[in-house]
């Protein structure tokens, strides 16, 4: 298997954690990885030697949340704003990891043909995703009264993926990739319900990337 399909299989512009950093990433990560891709926009670590066609199932793990550093320091700073609590946090990760598996499970079982597994097999591929960097502009808390936040965009989050296979547990490869909700060009007021929207959105294109790529290895390497 060659080196630009592999780039092929995950999705272009991924990014790494590396590169966020500014520093050139190293031809081989610390896990044995090689250093398939990179552009301006990111790069894959995976093994070259991976034959994705035997994998027909997907083992996905709970999505876990984080939020960006000091973010909730940040959103308390204000004395008029309304304080985020720590319970408050623990919801909206709650609820974006049961959003993630909601997403990715429709797309790799009803756009695509894949079957979801709860147990290792040859043909299952365990995927274990994070959501980090979670900075959510204008967080919706539970308040008395009214209190309205308005702002042009939503946040951003980084996604960060490992492929395993499910049996033998080798790491096949990683990738990150950094979304930020579009600018609408104008103030709207933030809610729950937006907020949830706009992630759903940033879901479902990683989701429908990363079922189109692995369809594409899928053909690519099949015998």
């Amino acid at each position: 298997m060659n080196r630009h399909l592999l780039w092929v299989i995950l999705a272009a512009g991924l990014v790494s954690t590396s590169l966020l950093a500014g520093s050139d990433p190293p031809p081989v990560s610390p896990d044995g990885m090689q250093l398939v891709e990179k552009d301006s926009r990111g790069e894959i670590y995976a093994d070259p030697d991976v034959d994705w066609s035997v994998y027909t199932k997907i083992q996905l793990d709970k999505a876990t949340v984080a939020f960006r550093k000091n973010w909730q320091r940040d959103q308390n700073r204000y004395p008029n704003m309304l304080k985020v609590r720590p319970s408050d946090m623990e919801r909206i990760k709650t609820e974006l990891s049961e959003l993630f598996n909601e997403v990715f499970v429709k797309e790799l079982t009803v756009n695509g043909d894949y079957e979801m597994a709860s147990e290792s097999a040859d043909n299952v591929l365990r995927i274990s995703p994070q959501i980090v960097d979670l900075d959510i502009y204008a967080p919706d808390i539970p308040q008395p009264g009214i209190q309205r936040n308005y702002t042009r965009r939503a946040g951003w989050m980084t996604l960060k993926l490992e492929l395993y296979d499910s049996v033998t547990g080798d790491l096949l490869a990683t990738a990150s990739d950094r979304q930020e909700a579009p600018d609408r060009g104008y103030m709207q007021w933030t809610t729950s319900v937006s907020n949830r929207a706009d992630a759903e959105r940033m879901l479902e294109r990683w989701a429908k990337d990363l079922r189109e790529r692995l369809d594409e290895a899928r053909k690519s390497t099949a015998p």
